[in-house]
């Protein structure tokens, strides 16, 4: 077994790359990053300079060739997720790949079988699995506090991305639903013990940047349970003022509310800004919420540590390929029901030749009813 801190290699340079090196830093015991690789130099080198990271790569191919790198973190567009998690299981590297796992079903379980027939691990980038707020609810709900639980709500909205790359649905696979619904579906199924999704409703539409994108930038999405609890999913690219994410949690005995943000907030009015405040928040002049701590408190720095530990067998993964498959399956249901205007029972097969998964909704009738009026 390798000695020393884990060896990562990050691909990518903008937004998630950036959380990444910074979480990684976060808790530098457990891993240090030696090399970054993105086709696009001036933020690679942008990037590398602000952390330190020595080694710089124009082509992640190139960087995999680097024996001492035994862990790689995905932060690039979904559209590439496959083939980047191919080459790197191939040259015998542990993978973190960022949520959503991949753009098509079959491109998951082609990553699943790669890790596997190369003996490296495949871990699935979901930080709601370790964020801290989140998962106190989940110790109370696991010893009894709410008795049987039939209700768990999970919300995500801000006013859309920072990459140009989401908004095309081509590289993307989808919008608001695709982006942030993996998180709440994820979320869900971890939460209530990953018992099984059996049905699936959403309702979705473009509603504030028809202008700029061809995806969803709202969607409401249903999961029912086989232990027959069910699950709300509220997603915006839509919602000005910044970040917002929550979860409430209903049982028979008992209810939690968490918001991540506003628990973590100094509430502040400033007539002249102040640099930041919180993600996605456009401006600091008035009243705004700047929050401190704001990585741990998602919990990115704990996940990162943690698969890091994986990487050396010292833990087993807590978010894997597999889970990241489940909710694949969920998110082209979802948007086949918001296409087809009905319920999706599960498991769901989309029909053949779907490229991706919101050919459903575009495609769909409902959509093309709803256009016709």
């Amino acid at each position: 077994m390798a000695e020393g801190r884990v060896k990562v290699g990050i691909i990518g340079s903008q937004f998630q790359a950036d959380i990444h090196a910074a979480s990684f830093q976060m808790m530098p015991h457990e891993a240090e990053v030696v090399a970054i690789a993105s086709p696009t130099p001036g933020n690679a080198t942008a990037l590398a300079k602000r952390f330190g990271i020595p080694r710089v790569f124009t082509d992640y191919r190139e960087m995999l060739k680097e024996r001492d790198i035994e862990l790689v973190t995905i932060a690039a567009p979904n559209s590439l997720h496959a083939q980047m998690t191919k080459d790197i299981a191939a040259a015998g590297k542990h993978i973190v790949c960022e949520k959503p796992l991949a753009i098509t079903i079959a491109e998951g379980e082609e990553m699943i079988a790669a890790a596997k027939r190369h003996g490296v691990l495949l871990m699935y980038g979901e930080e709601l699995f370790f964020t801290p707020k989140y998962l106190k609810a989940k110790e109370m709900a696991d010893a009894g506090a709410f008795g049987k639980v039939y209700l768990v709500k999970q919300s995500e909205k801000h006013f859309g991305p920072h990459s140009p790359w989401f908004w095309d649905v081509n590289r993307s696979g989808g919008g608001a639903f695709m982006d942030l619904g993996c998180h709440g579906i994820a979320f869900c199924y971890f939460f209530l013990g990953r018992s099984p999704i059996k049905s699936v409703y959403c309702q979705m539409g473009t509603y504030v940047h028809a202008g700029k994108t061809k995806a969803e930038d709202d969607s409401l999405c249903i999961l029912e349970f086989a232990n027959g609890a069910v699950g709300l999913i509220e997603n915006s690219w839509a919602r000005r003022g910044g970040m917002d994410d929550r979860i409430e949690v209903f049982g028979e005995a008992g209810v939690t509310y968490a918001n991540l943000h506003m628990g973590n907030a100094l509430p502040t009015f400033s007539e002249n800004g102040y640099g930041y405040a919180v993600e996605k928040a456009p401006t600091t002049k008035g009243w705004t919420y700047p929050v401190f701590e704001e990585l741990w408190n998602y919990g990115t720095p704990q996940e990162l540590a943690h698969f890091a530990r994986c990487a050396r067998g010292k833990e087993t993964p807590q978010a894997t390929g597999e889970d990241g498959l489940v909710v694949m399956h969920a998110l082209y249901a979802g948007y086949a029901s918001a296409g087809e205007g009905r319920k999706i029972s599960m498991p769901y097969q989309p029909p053949p030749g779907v490229k991706k998964p919101i050919d459903l909704w575009l495609n769909g009738p409902a959509r093309a009813q709803a256009a016709q009026r």
